[in-house]
């Protein structure tokens, strides 16, 4: 009996549609017309696609549990370095992806594919703000911007963000973060913020809060502010000087059942000519780089990775993250309930 229920369970585990599972928003519905939807009619069968919020303790989870639910999924780059360490990603087939030499250094990895480039930084509506923040400094002064502020619950950029309000440069942020006196005078800048704050989880949910004049001005993903200022015609600005930028990638959870579909759609998703199309429905920028060199002109100047965007911006510290994730989260965590 036990037996059968085995060889049951591993048929009903075949049985099961290929799941992508990436940001959700106006990213995923992107994400939606020009891969999953496509991939899907050159597969022949269904494919879902399912969103999520991020935690490496999900992924975790889902391979523990035996076989997963999810096939493959978009993350961020320190879940990406910590999964590939503890090993719960299968090995990327590269040879599927025509080696690689065709993406940026960033976007190579044992165990994932470079998906996008994105930043996080400041947005404001220009509807309501005619003559917006520069810096994180004006982020924090409420007196010259009154309104709520939105922010992304968790350390990570957080930490950030308040050291460059304090003064810090953005070039000297990790060298101050790595410091003891650079935590607590990150944290202190947070409580001078801490009443007006609004906080979010989710990428969707920053424009939300700016629509509905929630909050004054958000953290916020580059290329959500893009996409609705096309499809909804807003007018929300976004302020590169100060943003962090990282890459995201494709894995495949180890046991996932559809592991080669899901390597395929990976590289589905990576072929230049497919990428190429993501920055006219959303800026972000294209670890491909045969793809980055396909981008019409009129969109290339909302890119993270164009050179004009990227001289006040730095990029993540992703090590300085895998080994302090930990312990800030527990500390960032007690903090907000205090």
């Amino acid at each position: 009996m036990a037996a059968a229920a085995v060889l049951s369970l591993a048929v009903s585990a075949q049985a099961r549609d290929l799941t992508v599972v990436s940001w959700g928003g106006n990213y995923q519905d992107a994400q939606r017309k020009i891969y999953f939807q496509p991939f899907a009619a050159k597969l022949g069968a269904t494919v879902l696609d399912e969103s999520w919020d991020g935690g490496y303790g999900v992924l975790q989870a889902k391979v523990k549990a035996g076989v997963p639910n999810w096939d493959a999924v978009q993350v961020e780059a320190e879940e990406l370095e910590l999964g590939c360490s503890d090993g719960i990603y299968e090995k990327i087939d590269w040879s599927k992806l025509g080696g690689k030499d065709g993406f940026i250094p960033a976007g190579v990895s044992d165990c994932g594919v470079g998906a996008i480039v994105w930043s996080t930084g400041m947005a404001f509506d220009g509807d309501k703000i005619k003559d917006g923040p520069k810096t994180w400094a004006d982020f924090w002064d409420t007196a010259k911007f009154p309104g709520k502020r939105g922010l992304r619950k968790g350390a990570k950029y957080t930490l950030e963000f308040a050291l460059m309000a304090d003064g810090v440069p953005a070039a000297e942020v990790y060298k101050v973060l790595k410091t003891p006196e650079g935590v607590e005078r990150a944290f202190k800048k947070l409580d001078a913020l801490k009443a007006d704050i609004v906080w979010w989880e989710a990428g969707a949910q920053p424009l939300q809060l700016l629509s509905s004049g929630q909050v004054a001005m958000t953290s916020v993903y580059n290329g959500r502010i893009s996409a609705i200022n096309r499809t909804e015609g807003k007018h929300f600005g976004f302020v590169f000087p100060g943003s962090i930028y990282a890459v995201d990638s494709w894995v495949v959870l180890k046991g996932s059942p559809n592991k080669d579909a899901a390597m395929n759609f990976i590289a589905f998703a990576s072929q230049a000519e497919n990428q190429a199309k993501l920055p006219e429905y959303i800026a972000y920028g294209l670890p491909s780089i045969a793809a980055a060199k396909l981008v019409p002109e009129k969109y290339a100047g909302e890119l993270p990775t164009t050179p004009d965007n990227l001289k006040q911006a730095i990029a993540l510290d992703v090590g300085f993250w895998t080994d302090n994730s930990e312990a800030l989260s527990k500390r960032f965590n007690a903090w907000l309930a205090r």
